[in-house]
Order: C-alpha cells, then sequence, then structure tokens
C-alpha cells in the first residue's frame, strides 16, 4: 500500500488576471465539481477517494526502475522527506528525478510549460498572453542553446539521468495516476503529459534569474515619477545608501591595480574609475506618464519582483561558537506558496568515487538535480540574492523592418512562434529583436507606451509613433550556472568552491561558506555587465552607440569575496555588497538598505565582544527576530505629540515602553504598523502617481505636470491607482526607512506638508502629519479589529494565507478551500530579520516569508536543524503537504540527519529501486 502523497501545482501567476476568468468559468466550475466529490463531499462511480490515492507516492517495498545500475534506497522519515543512497551518479540523479515526480509531477509539468511558454496547452487561451510574453524573452531557447553548446558533458549526463527517471515514473501511468489535478484536467481538455526533457530542467534556472534580475521595476518607477515629481524629489525617495550606518559585505581589500584582481590585502585607490560617473540617460529625460502593470502579470514563480525579494543568510567562524566548529544560517525571502517552492532531500552515495561523487543534503527545485542550498560532507552554503542590476531597457527608433542604430537601419533578427492552445486556434507570434534584444513593447500595449511618451532631446530621432522598448539581460545568453550547482555539491575547500562559483553567471547570489577545517568564506558571482554609459535607473536611447553594454562583463576576478575576516562572521542580507566609492566596478545603483543585515551585524558583533559564544539556539533564535528599526526611529516622536481625542490618546499609550518587537500577539505592534502605513500614504503616497498607487487607492490631486494647458486650470483631477498590491509603492520596505530618516528631522520638510481634506485642515509639518497617521490608524484598526484596544494583536492584522499557485487562486470558494491552507497569525515585519513582508500601499496581509529556515552545524551535521514553509507534498490531501507549516510559523526547526546511523534512526518508510 502506498504510505505517503506527492505532487504539487505549480506556481503560476496568470490565475489572478481578472481578464481571464471569463473564458475559464466553465472550467473552475468542472474543476469544484472534481475537488468536491474527491474532498468527501460526494462520491460517484469514477470519481471517489480511490481516484486521489490512485497518485500517492509508493514509499515502502521494491520498484524496478529501468535503466539503473545497481538497487537504490530511498528511505524517508516521518515528514516524508527523502534521503536516497546509490553506488553511481546516474543512478543516484535517476533516482532523484523519480522520487521528485512521485511527489511534484504537477508543479514540474506546469513549471516547464510556464518557462516554455506553453501554458496555453494546459490551460486553453486564457494563457496566450502570458506565453507570448515569454516566447518572446526565449527562456526555453537559450536553455535549449546552454544545453546544445556550452555545459560539460558530466552535467548533461547528470541532467539526462534525472529526465529518464521522471520517465520512468511517467511510464504507463494516466494523468489521474500521476495527480488529481489532471483528472481533473481531463474533464475539459485531453491533454497528457510529455516525457520529460534535460532542458526542461535547464530553463527553470531562466525563471529563477528573470524573478532576481535586480532593478528593472525601479529603472522604470523612476520614469514613471517624473510625471509629478521633480528630480531633487526623485531623489529624496531613492536616497544614496547609508554606509556610515549599514555596513557592506565586504570590509576590506580591492581589485590589484597590479594584478587586476580582487585582493583581500590590497588598498583602495583614491581615484575609483567607476561607471557611475555618468548621468543614467543624457539627453532622455524620460517622463512617463503610463506604463502598464505588465510586470504584475508576468508569472513570478519565487514571487513578484522587488523590495520583498531577498534573504538572510550568515556565517560565524568557530572560534567565536559553542561547538568551536562553524554555524551557518539561510533563510530566502520568498512570495507564500503551496507547496512550498522548496523540496528537502539528501543524495548520497553509498562510497565516494570517481563514478559516485555527491554525498549531499539540503533544498532542491523540484524538476531540478541537485541540492541548490545545503552541505555535504565538506562544506556548508548559502544563498541571497546580491540583486545586481543586469537588465536595462532601450528605446528603439523602428523603420520599416529595422531599427536605427547610429546612422544606420539595420534589420531585425525575426524568430516566428507558434502558440498551441487546448480548446482553441493556433496562435502565431512574430518575435523582433535588436541588439539590444527582443522588443517586449511588441507583446504589450502598455510598454509600447514607453516609446510614445518618453520626451527625448532634440538630438533623437523623430519619435513618429513611438519608439519601439527592447529588454538587454544577461541571461538572454547561454551560460553555464547548472555546471556550477553541480560544482558546488562537489566542492571541498574555499578554492574548488570559488572555481564552482565562476560559472554561477545567472542568477547573481551572495554566496556564503564554511567548511569542516573551521574556515568562512564569501564570494560574489555572477555576469554583471559593463555599461559603456550610464548607471542602469532609466531607460537608455537605443540608437546612440554611446549607450550599451561592454563585450565583456566585469571579470570574475575582479568581484569581491571575503575569507576568514577578523572579525569573525560574515552578513548577507540583500545589503551593499561593497562600499561603492572603493569599488571601479557599478554592481547596481539599487541594494537593499540595511535593516535587516545591520540588526544581525550588531547583534552578533555585541555577542562576540562581550565575551560570548553562539549556539545553534543563538542561530535559531535570531532567525525569528522581530525587532521593527522604523519603529524605533519614530515612536518616540510619535510619544510627544499632543493628542486630545480620548480615542486616539488610548491607542497612543500603547507604544509606551513597547520594545520595538512585533509579535504576533503584540497590541503596540499593530497599531505601530497602522501609524507608519498611514504616515507613508499621508507623507508620500498621495503625491505618487497613478501608475505606482495601489487599485482602487482614489484621490483628487492637481493635473500633472506635463499635461495640457486646458487642464492645468483645473484645480483638482480624481486619479485612481493603477498598481497590482503586491508591488504598489510606498510599500513601507527599507527604502522608505532611509527616505524617513534623512528628513525626521526637518520639521518643516515639504514632504511632511499636505493639503487640506473634507473637514480635515491641512497638515503644515512633521507633527501635524503624525498626529494625522495616528487619527487615521486609531479608526483604520477599529474597523478592522474592534473598538476595544486590549483585543488588538498584530497577528490578527498580519497573516498568512497559502495559496495553490494554479487553482487555488481564482473560483468559487468550495475550490480554494479544497486547495488552499490557512490562515496563519504571524509577527515579524517588513525589512524585519523575521521577513514577514507586507506591502504598506495596500494593506497588512503577508505577501513575503522565509520560504525555509536552516542552521547547519558544520562538521557535527547531524545537530544541523531545518524547516519548510509547507511540506514534501503537492497533494492537497495529504498528510505531508503543510505538516511543516505549523512548527515554521513558532520559529521551530526540525532535527536535520545526514549520516547513515541518524537518517536509519529517522526513516519510517524505505522503498527500494532495483534495475
Amino acid at each position: 500500500m502506498p504510505a505517503n502523497t506527492t505532487d504539487s501545482s505549480g506556481p503560476s501567476d496568470d490565475a489572478k488576471k481578472p481578464g481571464k476568468k471569463k473564458g475559464r468559468r466553465v472550467r473552475l466550475l468542472l474543476l469544484v465539481l472534481v475537488l468536491a466529490l474527491v474532498a468527501g463531499v460526494g462520491f460517484g462511480a469514477y470519481w471517489s477517494v480511490s481516484t486521489v490515492r490512485a497518485s500517492y507516492p509508493q514509499t515502502t517495498g521494491t520498484i524496478t526502475l529501468e535503466g539503473l545500475s545497481g538497487d537504490v534506497e530511498v528511505k524517508r522519515d516521518s515528514y516524508g522527506i527523502p534521503q536516497i543512497y546509490a553506488d553511481s551518479d546516474a543512478d543516484l540523479f535517476r533516482a532523484q528525478g523519480f522520487v521528485q515526480a512521485q511527489d511534484r509531477f504537477w508543479e514540474m509539468d506546469v513549471r516547464r510549460h510556464l518557462t516554455a511558454g506553453r501554458l496555453s496547452e494546459m490551460f486553453g487561451s486564457g494563457q496566450v498572453e502570458t506565453d507570448s510574453f515569454l516566447r518572446t524573452l526565449g527562456w526555453r531557447k537559450v536553455a535549449q542553446e546552454e544545453y546544445d553548446t556550452v555545459l560539460d558533458e558530466d552535467t548533461k549526463k547528470n541532467l539526462q539521468s534525472y529526465a529518464d527517471g521522471v520517465n520512468a515514473y511517467l511510464k504507463g501511468k494516466e494523468g489521474r495516476d500521476i495527480s488529481v489535478e489532471y483528472a481533473a484536467l481531463g474533464l475539459t481538455n485531453d491533454y497528457k503529459p510529455g516525457a520529460w526533457t534535460p532542458v526542461d530542467s535547464v530553463a527553470w534556472l531562466k525563471a529563477m534569474a528573470w524573478d532576481l534580475r535586480g532593478n528593472m521595476q525601479d529603472e522604470i518607477d523612476r520614469s514613471l515619477l517624473t510625471s509629478r515629481l521633480d528630480s531633487d524629489q526623485i531623489q529624496d525617495l531613492y536616497p544614496d545608501y547609508p554606509y556610515g550606518t549599514h555596513k557592506p559585505i565586504v570590509d576590506r581589500g580591492a581589485v590589484s591595480p597590479v594584478t587586476g584582481k580582487y585582493d583581500l590585502d590590497a588598498v583602495p585607490s583614491d581615484d575609483i574609475g567607476s561607471q557611475t560617473a555618468q548621468g543614467a540617460t543624457e539627453g532622455l529625460n524620460t517622463q512617463l506618464s503610463a506604463l502598464s502593470d505588465t510586470l504584475d502579470e508576468i508569472p513570478a514563480l519565487l514571487g513578484p519582483n522587488g523590495n520583498g525579494i531577498g534573504s538572510n543568510s550568515w556565517v560565524v567562524r568557530g572560534t567565536h561558537t559553542t561547538t568551536g566548529k562553524a554555524l551557518l544560517a539561510n533563510d530566502p525571502h520568498l512570495a507564500p506558496m503551496l507547496p512550498s517552492l522548496w523540496y528537502q532531500m539528501g543524495l548520497h552515495c553509498r562510497q565516494l568515487s570517481k563514478t559516485c561523487q555527491y554525498d549531499t543534503a539540503g533544498y532542491t527545485f523540484s524538476g531540478l538535480p541537485g541540492v541548490i542550498i545545503g552541505h555535504n560532507q565538506d562544506i556548508a552554503w548559502g544563498l541571497t540574492n546580491l540583486g545586481a542590476d543586469v537588465t536595462d531597457l532601450f528605446l528603439e527608433k523602428v523603420s520599416g523592418d529595422g531599427y536605427l542604430y547610429g546612422n544606420k537601419v539595420k534589420p531585425f533578427i525575426t524568430r516566428e512562434e507558434t502558440i498551441k492552445v487546448a480548446g482553441g486556434r493556433d496562435r502565431k507570434i512574430t518575435v523582433r529583436e535588436t541588439n539590444n534584444g527582443p522588443l517586449v513593447s511588441d507583446r504589450s500595449k502598455e510598454l509600447d507606451k514607453v516609446g510614445q511618451k518618453a520626451p527625448v532631446s532634440n538630438a533623437a530621432p523623430d519619435r513618429a509613433d513611438g519608439y519601439a522598448v527592447a529588454l538587454k539581460w544577461t541571461a538572454l545568453k547561454a551560460g553555464k550556472s547548472m555546471d556550477a550547482v553541480f560544482a558546488i555539491n562537489r566542492a571541498k575547500d574555499f578554492t574548488t568552491f570559488r572555481a564552482a562559483a565562476r560559472n554561477f553567471e545567472v542568477p547573481s547570489q551572495n554566496l556564503i561558506y564554511a567548511d569542516t577545517q573551521g574556515n568562512i568564506g564569501y564570494q560574489a558571482p555572477g555576469t554583471i555587465p559593463v555599461r559603456l554609459k550610464g548607471d542602469g535607473t532609466l531607460p537608455s536611447p537605443g540608437w546612440d552607440p554611446a549607450y550599451g553594454w561592454a563585450k565583456e562583463p566585469i571579470p570574475f576576478d575582479e568581484l569581491p569575496y571575503e575569507y576568514n575576516p577578523k572579525r569573525g562572521y560574515i552578513v548577507t542580507a540583500n545589503q551593499a555588497v561593497i562600499d561603492e566609492s572603493k569599488y571601479p566596478h557599478l554592481l547596481t545603483k539599487d541594494w537593499g538598505y540595511g535593516a535587516r543585515s545591520q540588526r544581525i551585524n550588531d547583534l552578533l558583533a555585541d555577542k562576540i565582544k562581550g565575551g560570548e559564544k553562539v549556539s545553534t539556539d543563538d542561530m535559531q533564535k535570531l532567525q525569528m527576530d522581530n525587532t521593527s528599526e522604523i519603529a524605533a526611529l519614530l515612536v518616540p516622536e510619535l510619544l510627544k505629540i499632543n493628542i486630545s481625542d480620548p480615542s486616539v490618546r488610548e491607542a497612543q499609550k500603547l507604544l509606551e515602553g513597547w520594545d520595538y518587537t512585533q509579535e504576533p500577539d503584540s497590541a503596540a505592534a499593530a497599531y505601530f504598523n497602522g501609524v507608519w502605513r498611514n504616515i507613508l500614504k499621508l507623507a508620500f503616497g498621495n503625491k505618487l502617481p497613478k501608475e505606482l498607487r495601489v487599485k482602487g487607492d482614489c484621490i483628487n490631486v492637481p493635473p500633472a505636470k506635463n499635461s495640457g494647458p486646458a487642464d492645468q486650470q483645473k484645480k483638482l483631477v480624481r486619479e485612481c491607482g493603477q498598481r497590482d498590491g503586491d508591488s504598489a509603492q510606498p510599500d513601507g520596505g527599507d527604502r522608505w526607512f532611509q527616505v524617513v530618516r534623512e528628513i525626521v528631522e526637518d520639521q518643516d520638510n515639504e514632504w511632511w506638508k499636505a493639503p487640506a481634506r473634507g473637514r480635515e485642515a491641512a497638515l503644515e509639518g512633521r507633527d501635524d502629519l503624525f498626529a494625522q497617521a495616528m487619527h487615521d490608524a486609531r479608526w483604520e484598526l477599529t474597523s478592522k479589529l474592534g473598538k476595544d484596544i486590549s483585543t488588538w494583536s498584530w497577528g490578527r492584522l498580519h497573516r498568512l494565507m497559502l495559496k495553490n499557485q494554479t487553482l487555488g487562486t481564482e473560483g468559487p470558494d468550495l475550490l480554494q478551500r479544497a486547495l488552499n491552507r490557512g490562515p496563519w497569525n504571524l509577527g515579524g515585519g517588513e525589512a524585519t530579520v523575521n521577513a514577514t513582508g507586507w506591502n504598506a500601499a495596500s494593506g497588512y496581509e503577508v505577501i513575503w516569508v522565509p520560504s525555509m529556515r536552516m542552521v547547519v552545524n558544520v562538521g557535527d551535521w547531524d545537530k544541523s536543524r531545518w524547516i519548510n514553509l509547507t511540506g514534501a507534498s503537492g497533494h492537497a490531501f495529504s498528510a505531508h503537504y503543510t505538516d511543516q507549516t505549523d512548527k515554521w510559523s513558532n520559529g521551530e526547526l526540525l532535527d536535520w540527519s545526514f549520516g547513515t546511523d541518524a537518517v536509519d534512526a529517522s526513516t519510517v518508510d524505505t522503498l527500494t529501486l532495483k534495475p
């Protein structure tokens, strides 16, 4: 009898598009019927509980797996987490493919259709727009080029073995034998899963790179802001990184003028030839009055790109730990999804040799062989997003079948794409590319408006009906990141780790390191462009050869790294990598602002300077730190304000004596975050253009500064926001912390002033605005939590709902209840170490989470700990669907077995795969 369940829904955000609901209504109603029957609401001759159980994986006994050279054991613990034991690399990765397909093939299948721009084959015409955009980007095309031309032969063998294992699982199975989602899909579609290919795995890295691509949204937002704000005001909203208060990752070394390599002992030159010397776009003062929420609608497999995407990682050297060995922690911050993006697994060669090279465990992606974050027998590693600026938008002057470059018209590179549509006719598109990349404006009417509305200098070519918009992106060039995954899994020391990181081209990540010999380290890898002119903060003129990128990116040997720093620890949490005044290359102008990283730095420094040792429990506790940096700045000022309204004064008193920690049961945290949200709205939000404000936020505003004379005569214009709630501004992240920090002592700063509204007087300064924010927050929370403030709690406002990413994001309540789970009342908040993020422009709901947490006890591996957001299974009715979530929400970690004896002790099910 099968003992466990697994299968998952893939993370397509397309179901959120309002325009797609009508075309899928019939399918959704049928799915409701199916899932209602499956869930036990009713039974029929065909739809019954057996339909669900048919797809449960076999986890005990024996299965014959074609292609194996020897027996493979799959040992699962009480949470369904598998550990695989084999005698060759080929057998190990073949078994990994088989087991992940057992548990999550629906997720894998949806994901590969998304990365290939083929969702329409599964879900019909409602996905054509998304498929068109993704075909234009060409993720799958580039992945195929990587597999065909640049990846190592051993990498390709491992990918093929993995694919063989997936296909062995699929062989002879009907859709309903794989997951209940296929059974439901079969009512409206004759879709049948096809064979898995190695390129299906490689393409996932392109999707990952898209979600971690850097500052494209900031580039667009800065342009949009010019329709209402001047350059000084925009600079206020994008302040310089605070190097004086928030330490960068690397604090020593420089690129040696002698060797041209990054040298830990080199001293920075006084004359840094930074790429930032020129402004972003001379002669291109982009002013966009309209830009779509296209980026919101493009599927984001890790979550919406923006302030929330990040992570924490830190490592402490053994001289400062209670174990005498290094401790390493990591918790990537991504959008909550069900099942979790991560899949826990161990991959073990029974005997390490030239033909069996892996003994590693950690977090994997279903559909991708190897381990992404974790440890092997010698080293441990973690990842956070470096945030390098690897994308630029270029305006292109289109002329007939070509585009202007210099003084000549160059022909487009074109390709035809056919999109097959379930239940409908095929759609054909033509993709046009310039020397700067594909024309993304061909796929988006609103992106096309970039070219229609962006003013340019008199030297620019005639606009006619507008310029096209091209996307230049490092991930659109074939690379070797898949080689790096396997090489890191095999690395034995910092030298081999850095050699592996050399090929980790996209997405660019902060890599932290520790080994059993007591060493710790950091490496910044990635393909990061060298711009000929500009700093990538605004769109550039594609017709001007002065812009664009140099032929070669920043050399790997010139990228920052650290090895055994004197302070004894390394912290990466999306802050600046290195002080730009000490480094000759531009990595990005849009770092995270370091609220989380500095909190971690401060707590570690205080403990170590006090002579205390850091324990595994300390690392785990630090991951749950809820302290609010912005509360520590603002609460003392809020408490000085004289409040006459007794109801508001009652709420204000909640802040007296509060320690700024955002526990789920804290009434003070609830009220402060309400005040913070309203400060942001009054001081900044109401002054932003509609393209950045949240949908449904309608206010009366002065006409845009670039509107016509007739419009300028109007006193006020009714204007409603257009931005998706997860990416609207001001989002309240640590960029906004820095914005407020720089003006908080200036009582009369213009940002603190606001015109009269309704019966309320105009706000003349900071304290007026703070008082109004406290008033507004009191009544907002009263409407949400009740008048009695003794019942208020942050967790009641700040709730996590886990949603199935294909079928649980829309449709009737019954469907969502069958697939979704929650809510959970959480502590933490935006830009805290326990980064349960929320967007202050739209509400308090949790939109970012630590998607997993781990604390690795280097060298004493069986004392390590880990947790996943959900569980191993993607089956909605499995015991392992969300069996880790309660512990995750409470900050608990599970024991992480690695050695053979520890794994055997924790094993509850053993499956033997035989040749």
